[in-house]
């Protein structure tokens, strides 16, 4: 984006392919001319207002996908690998990342693969001085990472699997507070696959020989809905998780493995929260999570997950983001359909009140947050322990932390009494240290790459160290 102006070249370009037409034809249909549509595609133009209507009217195309929220999270992950000190040099202005994720989001994704395949081929050898013997290239994102940016650039949202999973909930009447008695009898009569509750030593077990799922006994109601709901997606839409996994062309199998799994999460998830209903429940609640639980059995971590996917076009809700960490801080989940963008390496800012919902368990925390770029959240943060059943079991601590742009804020119940209008109620947040551009932080872990410092001997301010603007 450019100020207010809308730069979708890429999009136009793409439609135009899809649709199988030259340049020639597609002006004329948009009632543009030819000189015009080109400089468009290429971005030396905005899209003009008459575009996007005659792109609505002509071809009912949904213009909401001419948002720059892709562009903006390549801007903020090239933006961050370009503060690993590697790159020497004075970092590119911000408009020519933008004009890169506008212009060449390819060649955008290839940079940000290979400094990922960089850094991680630098821990290796940091930690695992054998490495440099090894034949075999150590240059491959993790398949973690690799399955994290799927979704990532997916927007979290995955259009044939969240319809398909809307189907499923309404054939299995998935509602009210016998929707595991109801999804474990649509298995038994769909697909011949008995339940049962039992201490199996795991949360969830199926046997393809027996067809027999077994599920905790330690287990809420909650999970065990979620997983019954996974165990169907892996079982009666296997060639739909599959088609999609084919479609993301992951680098090693092992990320194609670990996708599936997210796949079929994503399946449940959107299974237990239909799409619609849950969408007219959210905004009927005013996005009260604990409602929202009760109403569709599900806990209080999925609902805020499930909130940050609805991203449907022609269809969409508030834009959140997601994240969970854990008491070391560090992002264990992460989403955004924001323009907030989490780090993708190390920790969450610690002025940010998801690290403090440990200190006060059951309890929402809210906060009003301002990030360097000037813009303006709110933030809603609780821990989401989870007991492990038993006085000697480990207990799996956790905190969500779930929020949106202030302008949303009013649509949802935690900000009635608060004055969102007061700038001064705002609290300063960053990404992480090292590329916050943030000078008198009393909580900077470390400086920012890009910043020389002034070191002064004989004085201490609130840090050891200035920071020369």
């Amino acid at each position: 984006m450019r100020g207010q102006k809308l730069y979708a070249g890429v999009t136009l370009r793409e439609t135009r392919t899809r649709l199988k037409l030259t340049q020639k034809e597609f002006a004329a249909k948009l009632g543009v001319s030819l000189p015009y549509l080109n400089q468009m595609e290429n971005n030396h133009r905005p899209i003009s207002t008459t575009v996007v209507l005659a792109l609505a009217q002509e071809f009912g195309f949904d213009v909401t996908q001419l948002s720059v929220g892709e562009a903006s999270r390549m801007v903020a992950d090239m933006r961050e690998a370009l503060a690993d000190p590697v790159f020497a040099e004075t970092p590119p202005p911000t408009a020519d990342l933008q004009l890169t994720a506008s212009n060449a989001p390819a060649l955008a994704r290839a940079f940000l693969n290979l400094h990922q395949a960089y850094r991680q081929s630098q821990e290796r050898l940091a930690a695992l001085d054998e490495v440099l013997g090894r034949e075999e290239s150590t240059l491959a994102p993790s398949p973690w990472d690799e399955v994290r940016d799927f979704f990532h650039y997916c927007d979290n949202y995955i259009d044939s699997i969240d319809i398909v999973a809307e189907k499923y909930a309404a054939n299995a009447k998935l509602h009210g507070p016998e929707a595991a008695s109801a999804a474990a009898g649509w298995l038994k009569n769909n697909h011949g696959v008995t339940t049962e509750i039992a201490d199996s030593g795991g949360l969830r077990h199926y046997s393809p020989e027996t067809g027999q799922l077994t599920l905790s006994s330690a287990a809420n109601a909650a999970t065990r809905l979620f997983q019954i709901a996974h165990q169907t997606a892996l079982i009666a839409h296997d060639d739909l998780l599959e088609a999609t996994l084919d479609f993301a062309n992951f680098q090693t199998p092992e990320a194609r493995a670990i996708c599936k799994i997210g796949l079929a999460n994503y399946f449940a998830g959107a299974a237990i929260m239909p799409y619609k209903r849950f969408l007219q429940a959210a905004q009927e609640t005013r996005h009260d999570l604990e409602q929202l639980a009760q109403q569709f059995s599900a806990s209080i971590e999925q609902v805020a997950h499930r909130l940050s996917t609805l991203q449907r076009p022609g269809l969409k809700g508030i834009p959140f983001f997601f994240v969970r960490v854990d008491q070391a801080g560090t992002i264990t989940k992460r989403h955004s359909a924001t323009s907030l963008q989490f780090a993708r390496y190390g920790g969450a800012c610690p002025l940010w009140n998801v690290h403090r919902a440990f200190e006060t368990p059951g309890r929402f925390l809210r906060q009003l947050a301002q990030t360097p770029d000037g813009l303006k959240y709110f933030c809603l943060a609780r821990d989401v322990s989870k007991s492990g059943g038993a006085f000697n079991a480990p207990t799996q601590r956790y905190a969500i932390g779930l929020g949106c742009e202030v302008r949303h804020a009013a649509a949802l119940i935690y900000t009635d009494d608060l004055d969102l209008e007061n700038t001064r109620a705002f609290e300063p947040i960053g990404i992480s240290c090292r590329i916050c551009e943030r000078t008198h932080c009393h909580q900077r872990s470390v400086p920012p790459l890009k910043r020389a410092l002034k070191i002064d001997h004989n004085r201490h301010g609130v840090l050891p160290y200035g920071i020369i603007e």
